[in-house]
């Protein structure tokens, strides 16, 4: 009997001991599986993320060369002397020197359209192009003679590594037709190691470097000549992140199994509870890396990804940008925190307002976006989501009222996530350029419409230049006796093709930084005309962005002191944009002006928010009515509205000036309501400073009718 319960006791313990030794074997195995799984996956997907920077690397090594190549290339003056005898010692000038002293480039080429070489320069001097490059320079040149202007940027095996060469068409400047082409430059770059330390160093690419044979244990692009056939490699080391976390967690593994051994419930409990929060962690670095912690949808980086996994599938999906209108006046009215729960609330209202969309992302700031799989031809998702808005948002009592503007673009012939995220943001901008709260689809006219805006940015700036830009001038008159006070200065541009709008070249001025320069030319165009005026006042329009330049009231000043203009007879015409968005600006600037005499208006009072406030605050000497509420007078609401903001004028001492006058009805209305000048085509249209010359003196100004005297 007690053998028999020796013997039991003895199976027993082998077998509870076999069982031990089964767990502790499965669950070694389990967890060994696990962590190396774990760490293969972040392995993999850093070496996916160092090939795409890799690429990304590459075309930015092209990219330098191919632009500063176009910035040379792109010459009237080197493409009139290639088609004579002196280009080759004009060429050994221009670019000689500069192959030495550039950062970007080593050496500069240039091939006749017969294939001979007209200069060849390699850090400063001279030398021959055939012993470096052989053929390749000569079938690169002939490629480029009919390559449209487009450069042709290739990696070249030299005889100490590998150069860049980049090759274009000498061409005239301001993107005019090469009917035929006369000359080649070629510049090309030597790829050093300090290149490949800084691109190392921002694409996180660890030990890059340039081998002539694809090296082994590292990681691989290929750098490719013309043909298509490797000329080296660029390797470098794998960082395998996975596995420098194993390293650094090893010696806790070991002593975790070491513990499992001694006390295996303990352990396996404490093993379960850490693998739950080791998959926690790891989903929550998951979401965090690809999602906004505000709103808790996709960041730019999530929905990238998402896109791309979407273009590789072959998915049809159209991606949707959107952009608060009037969140920044949300943040500055009602703080940030507000702002906070209202990017919260929108996120909310969008990710669910349409069933076909399978993602939304907050790209940053009031900028949202959202993928749509695209099931037929015609949506209402941009209705749907401009709905959204039609209603405020109610946030801790308060109201908040924000709009949306909608650019989209879809996928259907799109290959790249990053190509079908520009197509959506030049949709948005033009949804926002047409006057927000929009819904825009992308078009192909719209990459036109930005090749067309950067030509004419083009003939702007070289129109202003030139002085291009003329002047005229529309009279002002006195609306009780009709008699000529003054002249307001218009900016006009004709060009062969036909005038533009000011309404269309101020404002790309501004965009483009000209509009100082033009500014300044208006006024010493307009104030050297006045002069032959006299007993005139001249008043001129100013931007936003000139009177928020520091520079600008000291450079008038000095304009005026300069052609012996006296301030007193110069208005300054301001609108009400600059008073609400940089009035600290604004006063700054009128306060140095009016010291010296300088009068300033507030022009286009009326159709915006100027209060009674601006006007007190500012100190204005005049203000204008815009056309807008002289034209609504037709009406007897309207007549009313006009009327009550004279007689508010009129009680601030503030001197009238109603614009957009075209009929003598308007013109009597105005003088009765107590307007004192009065601007518009039936005073007289704007003209030049010789026929206002002649306007002043001939007595052709308005006449205010018997019965209204």
């Amino acid at each position: 009997m007690l053998s028999m319960q020796a013997g039991l006791s003895k199976w027993s313990v082998v077998i509870s001991t076999a069982l031990f030794v089964v767990v502790l074997v499965t669950l070694g195995i389990l967890t060994t599986n696990v962590i190396t799984t774990m760490r293969h996956s972040a392995d993999i997907r850093d070496d996916e993320r160092a090939s795409r920077a890799a690429q990304s690397a590459i075309r930015s090594l092209k990219e330098r060369v191919s632009m500063t190549l176009l910035d040379n290339a792109g010459s009237s003056d080197a493409y009139q002397v290639s088609q004579t005898g002196e280009f080759s010692r004009w060429a050994i000038e221009k670019w000689r020197g500069t192959s030495g002293a550039s950062s970007i480039y080593d050496g500069a080429i240039i091939t006749t359209r017969s294939g001979a070489t007209a200069m060849a320069s390699y850090k400063g001097s001279v030398f021959d192009p055939s012993t470096r490059f052989g053929k390749v320079l000569e079938t690169q040149s002939s490629a480029a003679l009919n390559h449209d202007g487009k450069p042709l940027v290739e990696f070249v095996k030299t005889w100490d590594g590998v150069d860049i060469l980049a090759s274009t068409m000498i061409h005239p400047d301001g993107g005019k037709t090469v009917m035929t082409p006369y000359a080649v430059l070629s510049l090309f770059r030597h790829v050093r190691d300090s290149d490949l330390g800084l691109l190392a160093e921002q694409y996180q690419l660890e030990g890059l470097r340039l081998y002539e044979e694809a090296p082994r244990h590292m990681l691989v692009v290929a750098l490719r000549g013309a043909s298509g056939v490797p000329v080296a490699y660029l390797g470098w080391n794998r960082l395998r992140p996975g596995s420098r976390v194993y390293q650094e967690v090893r010696n806790q593994v070991l002593a975790g199994a070491v513990i499992l051994v001694a006390f295996l419930v303990v352990v396996v409990i404490a093993g379960g509870a850490e693998s739950r929060k080791m998959a926690r962690l790891a989903r929550v670095a998951r979401y965090e890396a690809s999602h906004d912690g505000l709103s808790g949808l996709l960041n730019r980086n999530g929905l990238l990804t998402e896109l791309n996994g979407a273009i590789a599938n072959a998915d049809d999906v159209t991606l949707h940008l959107l952009d608060l209108d009037g969140f920044k006046a949300v943040n500055d009215t009602w703080g940030h925190q507000i702002g906070d729960i209202l990017i919260q609330r929108v996120a909310e209202a969008i990710r669910e307002c349409h069933p076909q969309i399978v993602s939304a992302a907050r790209l940053g700031g009031d900028e949202f976006a959202l993928v749509q799989r695209t099931l037929n031809s015609s949506t209402d998702l941009g209705a749907r989501v401009l709905s959204l808005f039609e209603r405020p948002f109610e946030i801790e009592g308060r109201t908040v009222e924000v709009g949306v503007s909608i650019g989209s673009a879809r996928s259907s012939d799109v290959t790249d996530p990053f190509e079908l995220l520009r197509r959506a943001d030049m949709a948005l901008y033009r949804a926002k350029h047409e006057g927000k709260g929009k819904a825009v689809d992308y078009q192909p006219e719209l990459d036109r419409d930005r090749e067309a805006t950067a030509v004419l940015e083009g003939e702007l700036k070289q129109a202003v230049a030139d002085g291009g830009i003329s002047v005229a001038y529309q009279p002002l008159v006195a609306s009780g006796t009709g008699k000529l006070n003054g002249a307001e200065a218009l900016a006009r541009w004709h060009r062969p093709t036909g005038a533009i709008s000011p309404e269309i070249f101020i404002p790309m001025a501004e965009r483009c930084g000209l509009i100082d320069q033009l500014g300044m030319s208006i006024l010493r165009q307009s104030v050297r005309a006045a002069a032959d005026w006299p007993e005139l006042g001249l008043s001129v329009n100013v931007s936003p962005v000139q009177i928020c330049n520091p520079s600008f009231a000291p450079r008038v000043a000095s304009l005026l002191d300069e052609e012996d203009f006296e301030p007193a007879r110069l208005t300054l015409e301001i609108t009400e944009g600059v008073l609400m968005s940089n009035p600290t600006h604004a006063r700054r600037a009128i306060d140095e002006l009016k010291k010296i005499g300088v009068r300033f208006s507030l022009d286009d009072f009326g159709c915006g928010y100027a209060s009674i406030g601006a006007l007190r605050q500012f100190g204005f000497d005049s203000m204008k009515i815009d056309r807008s509420l002289v034209w609504a007078a037709d009406d007897g609401r309207g007549r009313e509205v006009l009327k009550a903001t004279i007689a508010l004028a009129i009680a601030l001492s503030i001197p009238v000036t109603a614009e957009g006058i075209e009929n003598e009805g308007q013109a009597n209305f105005l003088r009765e309501a107590g307007c004192d000048q009065l601007q518009g085509y039936m005073v007289g249209r704007p003209m030049s400073a010789e026929d206002l010359s002649r306007f002043r003196t001939g007595g052709n100004g308005f006449r205010p009718s018997s019965s209204a005297a």
